[in-house]
């Protein structure tokens, strides 16, 4: 489930699953098919030239024993049969039979054939080495003579194992040469009675050289066996005794020429065949390790493997060479997507080459422009908006104002009250003076101290039974920037809602100085009538979210002038810094304002 996991989650994955798959599959039927193919082929012509090199010692042993056989005509031959019917020496006989074999031994090159001997039913006999001889037993009582008289047309071949060199006829000893002989019956013309017999002896060194030299493979060799199964001939380095392949086999080896099995009863699988002599009636016999005749299939085995495993580690590294120049773009444009839409908008592709990937690396490039342009855009205009806004409350709290004190002023020129009036008319001009600045929204703290102090002399002079202030702010805050109009709201919401609904003279406290080295604070207190806990509790939460207190909806001067300077100072200087209220019932409020030292810029 994990190698799913892993391919189904990466395009390189995918890629080179199906790479490996119509290559390597590919690879290796064609590996398989190959190597099966050239394996039947090496066997079947393996196969094919042992079983041809039995056949062939086969039919030269058939040559052999057919071109000696024509030795046997000598049976014919009138001194032959008179010296075999004769019971009296006949000296000129002999002399003329050895004669007649010299002339055929001349004209044929028998050069394998060691003696030739007759002899009659008595036991008299000529040979090549011994001449004219008498046996001292009867031939008859040799089972290879008994067999001829039953069958006289037979021919014999008998092999160096049924007879040693001292059951030899003639009494001739060969000593370690191998012999093997081949035995007619010599019949009467006229009657066909069997009258003699003759004999050839022949070297066996021909077919014993055969196995002894003659190898399959590196350990495979021949043997010769008789029609029974007996071994004639092995290979000198081998015990006769030695069981060469599954006994139970051997019957169908002499009974189908050309058959052939793979032995599998005993150490490594051997391959057996036989090939038959036709004259002879013997069988050559090969096997040879399996593994030894299919040894050029194994290298061509070898070979296929290697040529397989190398097109496979070349398409593998072929496949990482261009599944790395295919994906690793493509990976590189997903990390950039992943860090933009965490929202950081400076990641950027940097493309490379003229690919439909490097075309998308662009147009990713030009949609986050896009949206930072957008992004920007939109912010300033939400900035504007509430600039616009504020701005919009201040110019409501102005004309307020204005009326109010223009009201005071007709009321005292009609009282006589002219330096009051004077003074009245100077406080509201420095006061509309420093509101206006020439449409700047950032003066300084001295500024602004200088603006609310022509306020509240404005405003002792309304109320000057009920109204008292004081003004201490640490001098080194002067030159600070701040926004202008932060100070008159919140001593305008002291008049209004603490010290005008309170019994008795009123006192407002303006104190400034330094928080830290980044920020100062500005306090506006009052001892009027306080505010509930309650409402003091929702006032807060008002100004935390921003949001208009329904309660001071109703007087624009009261609690929306601290949600404007609270919105002011927000949108400005940030979450940070802004107002906090602190009040107790019946003794009066008191309000925090924090500010940052370098703000704002002064123009």
């Amino acid at each position: 489930m994990k190698l799913i996991g892993w391919v189904s989650s990466s395009l390189r994955a995918k890629l080179m699953t199906m790479f490996v798959i119509l290559t390597c599959v590919p690879l290796i039927a064609v590996g398989l098919i190959s190597y099966q193919k050239s394996y039947n082929t090496v066997f079947d012509n393996s196969k094919s030239s042992t079983m041809l090199t039995a056949e062939q010692l086969a039919h030269d042993i058939d040559n052999l024993f057919t071109d000696t056989s024509k030795l046997l005509e000598l049976g014919k031959n009138p001194h032959v049969l008179h010296f075999l019917f004769s019971q009296n020496d006949a000296y000129d006989d002999a002399k003329e039979i050895l004669r007649t074999i010299s002339s055929y031994r001349q004209t044929y090159k028998y050069e394998s054939v060691l003696n030739i001997t007759m002899i009659n039913l008595y036991g008299r006999g000529i040979s090549e080495r011994k001449g004219v001889f008498q046996l001292a037993r009867n031939p008859l009582r040799n089972p290879h003579f008994e067999e001829l008289v039953k069958h006289p047309d037979a021919v014999l071949n008998i092999s160096p194992a049924e007879a040693s060199p001292l059951d030899r006829l003639d009494g001739f000893d060969y000593g370690e040469q191998g012999i093997i002989s081949i035995m007619a019956a010599v019949k009467q013309r006229s009657t066909h009675e069997v009258i003699g017999f003759i004999v050839i002896d022949v070297d066996n060194s021909v077919v014993k050289r055969f196995c002894d030299t003659v190898k399959i493979g590196e350990t495979g060799f021949f043997h010769v066996v008789d029609p029974f199964g007996t071994a004639i001939f092995t290979p000198s380095f081998l015990s006769a005794k030695q069981p060469f392949f599954d006994p139970d086999r051997m019957d169908d080896l002499l009974e189908q020429p050309g058959y052939h099995f793979i032995d599998r009863t005993e150490g490594k699988p051997k391959f057996v065949f036989a090939a038959s002599s036709k004259t002879t009636g013997w069988s050559i016999i090969g096997q040879v390790p399996l593994q030894e005749i299919v040894q050029e299939a194994n290298a061509i085995r070898q070979l296929i493997i290697i040529s397989v495993t190398l097109s496979i580690v070349f398409a593998v590294s072929l496949h990482f060479y261009i599944s790395k120049r295919l994906t690793r773009p493509v990976q590189s444009l997903k990390n950039k997507m992943q860090l933009a839409a965490s929202g950081y908008l400076e990641s950027k592709v940097i493309p490379a080459g003229q690919d439909e990937i490097a075309d998308l690396g662009r147009s990713f490039n030009l949609m986050i422009d896009k949206i930072k342009t957008l992004l920007e855009q939109s912010i300033k205009e939400q900035e504007e908006k509430k600039k616009s806004e504020l701005r919009a409350l201040q110019a409501q709290i102005n004309p307020h104002f204005l009326y109010n004190t223009l009201d005071s002023i007709v009321w005292m020129a009609e009282a006589g009250k002219n330096d009051r009036v004077i003074e009245l008319v100077k406080s509201l001009s420095r006061l509309f003076r420093i509101s206006l600045s020439k449409g700047r929204d950032w003066i300084t703290l001295e500024k602004e101290l200088e603006h609310v102090h022509s306020y509240l002399v404005i405003q002792q002079l309304r109320y000057r039974d009920i109204l008292d202030y004081e003004i201490n702010v640490d001098a080194s805050l002067y030159g600070c920037p701040m926004l202008k109009m932060t100070l008159q709201p919140i001593v305008e919401n002291a008049i209004y809602h603490g010290i005008k609904n309170k019994r008795g003279k009123g006192l407002i406290r303006i104190g400034g100085k330094p928080e830290s080295s980044q920020t100062f604070v500005l306090t506006v207190e009052d001892n009027g009538i306080g505010i509930p806990q309650e409402v003091l509790e929702r006032l807060r939460a008002d100004l935390e979210k921003g949001e208009l207190p329904e309660e001071t909806g109703k007087e624009v001067s009261g609690g929306f002038g601290l949600h404007n300077v609270q919105q002011r100072i927000r949108l400005f200087y940030g979450e940070w810094y802004g107002v906090h209220i602190e009040s107790t019932l019946q003794q009066g409020t008191t309000v925090t304002i924090r500010i940052p030292t370098r703000g704002g810029k002064l123009w």
